[in-house]
C-alpha cells in the first residue's frame, strides 16, 4: 500500500512528490545493498557504519540542565522513543500493574531493563508534558502545576475520569525502577521516572497545585544532542496507540529507513493473531501521520515499511 499528497507546483521545476523520493531513497540503498542483502539488512548495514564512540576519557560533557524548546515542541531522549518502555496496547486489555525486571525491546545499540506498572502510549503523554514543564526547572527541583492547565495541555476532557485517570498515571510512575545502557551514552543510568508527587495536604484534601520531582538523571539522557523534538499538536491529533508511538519512533530519524513490519510490532509492545491484520493496522496508523503532516508518504511492501518524512 502507498499513500503519498502531490507537491504543488512551485513555478520552473515541478517539485518532487513524495512518491518520487520514497522511490529515490530506495533507489540510494539498492545502489548500496551487497549481493543477497535484504532492505533491511543494508539499512541495518549503513546505520551501524559510524565511528567507534572514544575512549572512557574522552567522554562527552555531562549536560548540567535540560535544554529549552518552544511550547509547540515537547522534547524526548532518543532511547525512550525507540524502545519498548510505553507500549501501544489496547486499553482494553487489562494491564499489568507489577513487572518484574526484564529487558525491553529495544531498536538501537544498548539496552533497557525495565519493573514496575506497565505503562502505555496515554501515560507517555503525560511524562512529555511533566518533562516539558521541568525543563524550566534545575535537575531534581520540585515542578508545580494546576491540574486543570495539565490536563487541557494533554488533550483530556476535564471531568473526574481525567483528573483519576492524571493521579494514577503519576502514581504509576513513582513505582517504576529503569536502567538505560547506550553505547551514546556510553555508560549506564538508572532511574525512577517520578521520585515525588504531592497532590494532598495533611487533611487528605487535594491541593490546588500538584507538586512533583523528576530524577535528577534525566538531565543526562537529554546530553550531547541525544534527543528528539515532537510536534505536539500532530500527537494530540492523532490516535492514542500505534500511531503515536510511530510518531514518536520516526521523530528520531531525519531520513529514516526501512524497518520489518514485525521489528515495529515488537517495538510498540503488541500482538497480532493475522499478519493482514498488522499490516491492516499498521497502514492506518501510518496514513494518521500523512494525515497530521508529519508523512509525506509510506509504503509497506513484503513485510518491510518505508516511509518519507514529509519536509518541515
Amino acid at each position: 500500500m502507498a499513500i503519498s499528497e502531490k507537491s504543488r507546483d512551485s513555478g520552473g521545476q515541478r517539485p518532487e512528490s513524495g512518491a518520487q523520493a520514497l522511490k529515490r531513497r530506495r533507489s540510494e540503498l539498492a545502489a548500496a545493498a551487497r549481493p543477497g542483502e535484504t532492505w533491511e539488512q543494508v539499512a541495518l548495514r549503513i546505520v551501524e557504519a559510524k565511528p567507534q564512540a572514544p575512549p572512557a576519557a574522552a567522554k562527552p560533557k555531562r549536560a548540567s540542565a535540560m535544554p529549552a524548546w518552544p511550547e509547540t515542541l515537547r522534547c524526548v531522549p532518543n532511547e525512550i522513543l525507540r524502545c519498548s518502555l510505553f507500549n501501544a496496547r489496547n486499553r482494553n486489555v487489562r494491564r499489568i500493574e507489577d513487572m518484574p525486571e526484564h529487558d525491553l525491546v529495544v531498536l538501537f545499540n544498548g539496552r533497557i531493563t525495565y519493573s514496575g506498572p506497565e505503562l502505555r502510549q496515554q501515560d507517555e503523554t503525560v511524562w512529555l508534558q511533566l518533562v516539558h514543564l521541568a525543563r524550566l526547572a534545575g535537575p531534581g527541583e520540585p515542578v508545580e502545576f494546576v491540574p486543570k492547565s495539565f490536563l487541557e495541555s494533554i488533550g483530556w476532557p476535564l471531568n473526574s475520569q481525567s483528573y483519576n485517570n492524571l493521579r494514577k498515571c503519576l502514581k504509576r510512575f513513582q513505582k517504576t525502577s529503569i536502567a538505560i545502557h547506550s553505547d551514546r551514552l556510553q555508560a549506564g543510568i538508572s532511574l525512577n521516572m517520578l521520585p515525588k508527587f504531592e497532590w494532598q495536604d495533611a487533611n487528605r484534601a487535594a491541593l490546588r497545585r500538584y507538586r512533583v520531582v523528576l530524577p535528577p538523571e534525566l538531565v543526562e539522557l537529554f546530553s550531547g544532542g541525544g534527543f528528539s523534538r515532537i510536534e505536539w499538536q500532530q500527537r494530540l491529533a492523532l490516535p492514542v496507540g500505534i500511531a503515536t508511538w510511530l510518531h514518536g519512533y520516526y521523530s528520531t530519524h531525519r531520513k529514516p529507513y526501512p524497518v520489518k513490519l514485525q521489528t515495529l510490532k515488537d517495538g510498540c509492545g503488541v500482538t497480532f493473531r493475522d499478519h493482514s491484520d498488522l499490516q491492516e493496522t499498521v497502514a492506518r496508523a501510518l496514513l494518521a501521520l500523512v494525515e497530521v503532516g508529519f508523512l509525506e508518504s509510506f509504503e509497506i511492501t513484503d513485510g518491510i515499511v518505508h516511509v518519507m518524512r514529509r519536509e518541515s
